[in-house]
């Protein structure tokens, strides 16, 4: 028994075969990609369904803010997506309630009143460039009131006097532009800033006594109307 000699079959014992011996092909690696469907590799990927496409584009969108149906066609547009496409998706968003243009401007007003205080009709314009039917936007707007406008106006009016430098007609002057670019009529600025320079001090009380608001916000209002009928 002593001389017997070792199995070298191909049995449970075998040696492992050396280079160059017959031997079943290699698995291919798991998560290595199909070499004729991999635009990489010289293959070409399956096409994909133009709506499919358009639903992930409106989703990416939605995902940053939310968004108008107007904003929704222009990306969709923009990306090739054709217009009865695009019109299917956005009709059965409309339906289902993911996107709503009521909705979307009311938040809207809300959120850019409080956060920046922008008067209605600089929300108006936004609205206006986010494709938001004019009807929609003014019943947005409507649910921001006169005199919450002047109360907000007044509150910008004193943050920015507490940190306001130089003579207080230079000071009345930045202040009224400030709440116009922000969209306040010309009578509701030239109160809040009037009033907030009467309680600053008494040499700003002085300059404020002799402003006469209304034919002062009179006058802004003709060359604010002059200047938008030249648009």
């Amino acid at each position: 028994m002593a001389g017997r000699r070792a199995r070298t079959g191909r049995g449970w014992d075998a040696s492992p075969s050396r280079s160059g011996d017959a031997e079943t092909p290699p698995r291919p690696r798991r998560g290595r990609p199909d070499p004729a469907t991999d635009p990489e590799a010289g293959g070409q990927a399956p096409p994909r369904d133009e709506a499919e496409v358009a639903r992930e584009i409106c989703l990416r969108q939605l995902a940053l803010r939310p968004r108008t149906r107007a904003e929704l066609a222009a990306a969709l547009a923009k990306r090739g997506i054709s217009e009865e496409v695009s019109a299917g998706v956005l009709d059965r968003y409309d339906e289902v309630g993911i996107i709503d243009d009521a909705a979307f401007a009311r938040a809207w007003v809300s959120s850019r009143h409080a956060g920046r205080g922008l008067a209605r009709r600089a929300l108006a314009n936004e609205l206006r460039r986010r494709g938001v039917d004019g009807e929609v936007a003014t019943e947005a707007l409507g649910e921001l009131d006169e005199e919450t406008e002047a109360e907000t106006a007044r509150v910008l009016v004193e943050r920015k006097l507490r940190t306001a430098r130089g003579e207080p007609d230079a000071v009345f002057r930045r202040l009224v532009g400030m709440l116009a670019r922000k969209g306040y009529p010309p009578g509701v600025a030239i109160r809040a800033v009037k009033d907030a320079l009467a309680a600053q001090s008494a040499e700003a009380a002085e300059f404020a006594d002799r402003i006469d608001a209304d034919a002062l916000a009179d006058a802004e209002g003709d060359v604010d109307r002059d200047s938008r009928s030249l648009d």
